[in-house]
Parts: C-alpha cells; structure tokens; sequence
C-alpha cells in the first residue's frame, strides 16, 4: 500500500467516526492529520522528482560511456603485453622538435648514488640542483666557483660529458 493510499484509508476513517471538532482533543487531531495529508502530497511530489532525475541521470551515464568509447580508444593498447618497441620506435619517430635547439649543449651527468646517466642542458644546470630520475637523490650543481678550466678537466675526467 502506498503512502497515498495509507492517508486516505487514514482521512477516511477519521471522517467515519464523526470526530468532534469543537473540542480541544478533536481540533488538535483533525490538524494532525491535514498535516499529515500536506507532508504525504510534498513527499509524493519529491519521489516523482527523484526518481525523473534518476533516469536522467542513467541516460547521461550512457551518453558519458560512449562518448568515452568514442574518445578512449581502448583497443589500441588493451593489453600490455602486446605493446612491443616497434610501436614505441613509430610513435617516437614521429615526434615533432620544433621546440628542440639543437645547438644548445647537453652534458651528461652521472648520479654517484645509482650510477644512473642523465642528460642535462645549460638551463637545468642554473637551476642548481635536481632529483635523480631513477633513485630521487638530490644533485646539486654549484657553478658559481667552477671556472672554464675546470669544466674542460671535468669534461676530460668523463665527470660531464658534454653531448
């Protein structure tokens, strides 16, 4: 039985027992009860909004689903283990530098923690340091003392090789 059908049953029987109104009991009642029917009338009105928004809301999660199949291309690389270097090497080769200066130096740095090789260029040495992109161990470069001699040692030591 519904809500609705529970107050009229309700409204109904109190009308059939011919309650008394002109006392305090029958007024306090007979409020009570307009009450009651007021609050089932705005709960029934709010189940009908819930549930329009409910379906609305299941037609815009399958309009977000295909226009996720749509955006996603999910068979490209569904299962890693079918992803080999050849569709690296395609991808990378197609790769466009115009953002890269080729006449900018590169020097090679070696990390004294992992023994891991890092290319770095001018810019990223005035930052002063960085973290090791294999250990995360900080470097510091400190090339306010360095004079070009001691580059050019650094660069015959193979500390930095410059690329």
């Amino acid at each position: 039985m519904k809500l609705t059908e529970k107050m009229s049953y309700l409204k109904g029987y109190i009308d059939g027992i011919d309650l008394d109104t002109s006392t305090k009991e029958g007024k306090i009642l007979a409020n009570v009860v307009d009450v009651m029917h007021d609050m089932v009338a705005y709960i029934e009105d709010l189940q009908g909004q819930v549930d329009e928004l409910t379906e609305l809301c299941e037609i815009l999660d399958e309009d977000l689903g295909s226009v996720e199949d749509d955006f996603y291309d999910e068979d490209e690389f569904d299962d890693f283990d079918d992803f080999d270097d050849e569709d690296y090497e395609d991808d990378y080769d197609e790769f466009d530098d115009e953002d890269f200066d080729g006449d900018e130096e590169l020097f090679e740095v070696t990390c004294p923690t992992c023994g891991d090789s890092i290319l770095l260029d001018s810019g990223m040495l005035d930052e002063g340091s960085m973290n090791c992109p294999n250990c995360g161990e900080e470097l510091e470069f400190d090339l306010d003392d360095i004079l070009l001699e001691d580059i050019e040692d650094a660069l015959e030591s193979e500390d930095i090789e410059e690329v």
